[in-house]
């Protein structure tokens, strides 16, 4: 009995080593739980924590009445024999955000033939987005390039031309090509101006009739650059 009793106790003491082992573990494994726990909530703290910049506000809080940006002396320059000499208004749901008008009309002089125009120009509006760390002439600069792309992809459009166009907003841009529709060769001058947060595209085109000549590209150019003009100044009048 005596002797069998060491002999136990090593036994027992053997026993308890892997149970120690074990516990041990888990020990560890539930520290480092709680270890990468704290390490995440910080994380997600510091990142709750972090402060967005601030935007600069819009500059321009409103839009100017599309019919009335161009001056009735420039439509009728433009735009002979214009149909709707007030302008017919687009539709839109927000025109504090965007708003267009166009004018059309044919110039008929008789055997010689008649020359037809079409005048049209959009306002587009952008305010500045806290949440896209965006302001709005951030955003009007990134649409005034989209704009451009836009003019200058066409459908259609045959020896597109892309230029600077000088004294118009805060940048402008003419695109003109040729586009032939309904049978008729159709001329082509678009300028996209951006102005602020305000981006303006102002598309000018005609064709000739019956024997008449078309128009030159570069009298449609300077003509839409003076319309584009016009109405860049009439939305700084409008925010006044």
């Amino acid at each position: 009995m005596h002797r069998s009793a060491p002999r136990l106790t090593r036994i027992l003491a053997c026993a308890a080593v892997p149970v120690m082992l074990v516990a041990a573990g888990c020990s560890s494994d539930s520290d480092s739980g709680k270890t990468s726990g704290s390490d995440s909530s910080s994380s997600a703290t510091s990142q709750a924590g972090k402060k967005v910049a601030a935007v600069d506000p819009a500059k321009y809080a409103k839009l100017p009445d599309p019919c009335k940006t161009i001056s009735a002396k420039t439509i009728t320059q433009l735009v002979p024999e214009t149909k709707a000499k007030g302008g017919t208004t687009g539709k839109s749901s927000d025109t504090t955000s965007r708003g267009s008008c166009s004018w059309n009309g044919l110039d008929d002089d008789g055997v010689k033939g008649s020359q037809y125009r079409w005048l049209d120009v959009a306002f587009l509006r952008y305010d500045s987005e806290q949440s896209l760390g965006a302001s709005g002439q951030q955003r009007a600069e990134d649409n005034y390039a989209k704009e451009i792309a836009k003019a200058q992809a066409t459908e259609g459009a045959k020896s597109v031309r892309t230029s600077p166009a000088g004294g118009v907003g805060e940048a402008a841009t003419a695109i003109g090509y040729e586009l032939k529709k309904t049978g008729e060769d159709f001329t082509y001058a678009t300028i996209v101006t951006r102005t602020g947060n305000v981006v303006i595209t102002l598309t000018y085109n005609g064709t000739g009739y019956a024997g008449a000549k078309s128009p030159a590209s570069a009298d449609l150019v300077k003509g839409a650059v003076t319309a584009a003009k016009e109405a860049a100044a009439a939305v700084g009048v409008a925010n006044k």
